[in-house]
């Protein structure tokens, strides 16, 4: 068993400041964020599966997974 509680160094490098963001970056942040927020709603808006096998859905990924056993299609 390992005492250590993080790998993660403390000090110097965390206590930095944030870094100031350019434009183009700030702009980029707020189009995701927009862009989620779309999504979270449209989600929102789909009907909830009754009786469904739970998680995400398998199409998006490509292949369906149950108990182990995989097929794609």
């Amino acid at each position: 068993m390992n005492d250590e509680t993080s790998k993660t160094p403390t000090g110097a490098a965390n206590d930095a400041p944030p870094r100031e963001l350019s434009p183009a970056a700030r702009r980029a942040l707020a189009e995701a964020e927009a862009r989620r927020g779309e999504y979270r709603e449209k989600e929102a808006a789909l009907p909830k599966e009754i009786g469904g096998r739970g998680g995400k859905e398998p199409g998006r990924y490509g292949d369906w997974e149950v108990k182990g056993l995989t097929s794609d299609f």
